[in-house]
């Protein structure tokens, strides 16, 4: 299991984004939220913000869309360039097609579960996807506390995936940070979404290093 940290720039400074990002480029990913005040209720930037900070960064973009209609938005983010986009199943009218037509225009597609929404009724779609997105705080807003009733449903995500021989990938977004990225990786998870832990530090640099360092040795730990 590769562990990979993708910072959130929902908690860098916008107005020195491209100077933000640049301090994490020893990211794997760079995860970036995309809300519409409607599926969640909070309001932040849509494609063109998307499109500027690709030519900022040769860093690959992780989205995360927290918006209605995904079925229809999502693949605009695919064809713009983003390496993997997530859309929540909750949203999404048709995931199979939408997963498959996100794959057509090149990214890996994810799907992502709020806290309240069980693995177990889409056991079926795993296979379409490159990356299933555990919740662990209310999608909305940055900064929230992590939810550790959700390491369960990590754990039981973990072993539908190694049930059905799957090389996809398992991400954790929400609270995420040096306290509670060992106990995702001991869960399963080997893809961490962090925000404050990595920007409101004074060398995000570093704190991507320190985060990658703890999980790698967690998931060791497990693995033995």
């Amino acid at each position: 299991m590769t562990v990979q940290i993708n910072p959130s720039i929902l908690s860098a400074d916008f107005a020195r984004l491209a100077d933000e990002v640049a301090q994490v480029r020893n990211a794997d990913w760079l995860h970036v939220d995309v809300m519409d005040n409607h599926f969640v209720p909070n309001l932040t930037l849509g494609l063109p913000v998307v499109e500027s900070l690709m030519k900022a960064t040769d860093t690959p973009i992780d989205m995360h869309l927290m918006i209605e209609d995904p079925d229809r938005w999502a693949p605009a983010y695919a064809e713009a360039g983003a390496g993997s986009v997530t859309f929540h199943v909750e949203a999404a009218t048709a995931p199979i097609k939408l997963a498959r037509d996100l794959r057509a225009k090149g990214a890996r597609a994810s799907m992502a579960l709020r806290p309240a929404t069980p693995i177990e009724p889409y056991e079926d779609l795993l296979p379409e996807l490159d990356m299933l997105l555990v919740m662990t705080v209310e999608p909305g807003f940055g900064g929230q506390s992590f939810l550790d009733v959700m390491l369960p449903k990590i754990r039981r995500t973990r072993q539908l995936i190694a049930k059905h021989g799957l090389q996809m990938w398992l991400q954790v977004d929400g609270g995420v940070s040096a306290k509670t990225i060992e106990m995702c990786a001991e869960a399963g998870a080997d893809v961490f979404v962090a925000g404050s832990a990595v920007f409101d530090g004074t060398d995000p640099g570093a704190a991507v290093d320190r985060l990658r360092g703890l999980a790698a040795g967690a998931a060791a730990r497990c693995a033995h």
